[in-house]
């Protein structure tokens, strides 16, 4: 099995917590003592991994990035096995995913996915084509939620949004058009947020998809979030609305 990368502190640290029996080696920048360098080879020490002092330029190869942090694991690869079905099998309570249509860029899946893990998403799913896949940037991007929380990429998302109302699931696309708001839904029930990319947005067959379109609201010049920004606001306003039930 072919080894992949990990770079950064937080990408690196999760994967020490949660499989470190995966980890090959640990590449460390030999010049950087800090104390949080020190504490992060305590800890990989403690956990059984391989340390290799490297220099920068050996540390910007293996990363494919100068943003390294002075830290690049190779790994072997996780087995994600879960299915959209396995997933939501175990979900206590009322799901919350979120679906991505056409998200391409790795820094915005990062940043997605990190977000999804911080407001309690179960799952983020997306298609195989028209999407970025599991990569370092990505793992680097979403400070360790690349680990923890379960990217489901599909054959066909639109069959797969329909498997979600099976479930009695709600469908809610965002849309700038779209004439009611996010604030205006009752979120805290079984509910997929679908988010496009920047620019196109969902394609048609995802819109058509959809139960209900919202948009949020923009009080600026600006006429668009960020792909990350937009579901981090539909995201905690839905965590929100639930917190608010549970208190009730």
């Amino acid at each position: 099995m072919s080894a992949q990368v990990l770079f950064g502190f937080h990408a690196v640290t999760v994967r020490l917590k949660t499989a470190p029996q995966s980890i090959v080696e640990i590449h460390v920048d030999a010049t950087r003592r800090d104390a949080r360098m020190r504490q992060f080879v305590e800890r990989a020490q403690a956990a059984g991994a391989k340390i290799v002092d490297s220099d920068d330029q050996r540390l910007i190869r293996l990363a494919g990035s100068p943003r390294h942090q002075g830290v690049v694991a190779r790994v072997t690869p996780v087995a994600r096995s879960h299915s959209l079905d396995d997933v939501l099998d175990q979900v206590e309570g009322a799901p919350l995913v979120l679906a991505l249509d056409g998200v391409t860029d790795p820094h915005n899946l990062g940043a997605v996915l990190r977000v999804a893990d911080g407001a309690g998403a179960h799952a983020v799913v997306a298609p195989k084509d028209h999407a970025v896949g599991l990569n370092a940037t990505v793992a680097k991007v979403a400070s360790g939620a690349a680990e923890t929380m379960p990217y489901l990429m599909v054959t066909n998302l639109a069959r797969s949004l329909n498997e979600l109302k099976e479930r009695d699931i709600r469908i809610i696309g965002l849309s700038d058009d779209a004439e009611r708001t996010l604030y205006d839904l009752d979120l805290s029930g079984p509910v997929c947020l679908v988010l496009g990319a920047e620019g196109p947005g969902m394609r048609q067959l995802t819109r058509k998809t959809c139960d209900e379109l919202v948009s949020i609201p923009m009080s600026g010049a600006v006429e668009s979030l960020n792909v990350s920004v937009a579901a981090g606001v539909c995201l905690y306003e839905a965590l929100r609305q639930r917190r608010g039930q549970g208190e009730a």
